[in-house]
């Protein structure tokens, strides 16, 4: 009697044989990696992102130090969070002192990250993106109101903006910076060779960089035939303006909302 072959189980999941590209920060890409290795996936980390501090921690500093001037606190990041506690600590304070401020954060990691330092949330908007936070504070009589956003050193400058225009005072402090990693051609090549299936991009940066990585003038021959996933509409818009078609877009801008688009993209196929 002939036994019927059967699939092992790693064929049987979701992304078995997908060769998946992340563009995340090494230090960063562990939830994403290892979500997509669990449905099968190969993973090829391509971090176009180094997280690095501040050339200077004095203005963050001096913020914390005047916390009491402000109402509110925005932080639009896990990694602005981070350095936002360290430096609170650093500075003789601690959760304690943001007692009194109206905390928002940008999206559930970054909530969660406050969370566990014992960190109540008091904003946090529909949309993980800077237009939901700003949706979040909703008609609020923003006039005279002091607003701190430690943040990177690049970023969209459309909350500031769009704060001061309803009367509030703004103050950003740069709580780290991100920059492009030293990553040779030749492991570019290998990295990308064979193509993936599919490249993640999870921010503005991620996309930016990867673009100064391959060269720009390459990119569109590099990522030919590969699916291109997007986390959310900021970056999809970037990826578009860097000439890139995006193949789909998380409906919830987390990883969790990633990982969910790109099951459900491989699952039809």
């Amino acid at each position: 009697m002939r036994l019927r072959n059967h699939p092992s189980s790693s064929e049987r999941l979701p992304l078995a044989g997908k060769r998946l590209a992340i563009t995340r920060a090494r230090e960063q890409a562990g939830v994403l990696r290892e979500e997509l290795a669990a449905l099968g996936a190969q993973v090829i980390e391509i971090p176009t992102i180094e997280i690095r501090p501040p050339d200077s921690w004095e203005p963050l500093d001096a913020a914390i130090h005047r916390l009491e001037e402000f109402n509110y606190l925005l932080v639009t990041s896990a990694n602005g969070v981070r350095n936002f506690l360290a430096r609170l600590a650093a500075c003789g304070r601690d959760v304690r002192d943001l007692k009194g401020l109206t905390i928002g954060a940008i999206g559930p990691a970054t909530a969660a990250e406050l969370a566990r330092a014992g960190v109540k949330v008091d904003l946090l908007p529909r949309e993980y993106v800077a237009e939901g936070l700003l949706a979040a504070l909703g008609d609020r009589d923003l006039h005279g109101k002091a607003f701190l956003i430690p943040r990177a050193r690049v970023a969209r400058d459309l909350v500031p903006r769009v704060l001061e225009e309803r009367g509030a005072r703004v103050e950003v402090v740069e709580a780290y910076q991100t920059v492009t990693p030293d990553i040779s051609a030749k492991e570019l090549a290998r990295l990308l060779t064979p193509p993936p299936d599919a490249i993640t991009f999870t921010s503005s940066s991620t996309a930016t960089n990867f673009a100064k990585l391959v060269g720009k003038d390459r990119l569109g021959q590099t990522l030919h035939g590969v699916v291109i996933a997007s986390i959310g509409p900021v970056t999809s818009e970037t990826l578009r303006k860097l000439g890139l078609t995006v193949t789909f877009e998380a409906r919830e801008s987390t990883m969790a909302g990633l990982v969910k688009a790109i099951q459900e993209y491989f699952s039809k196929g």
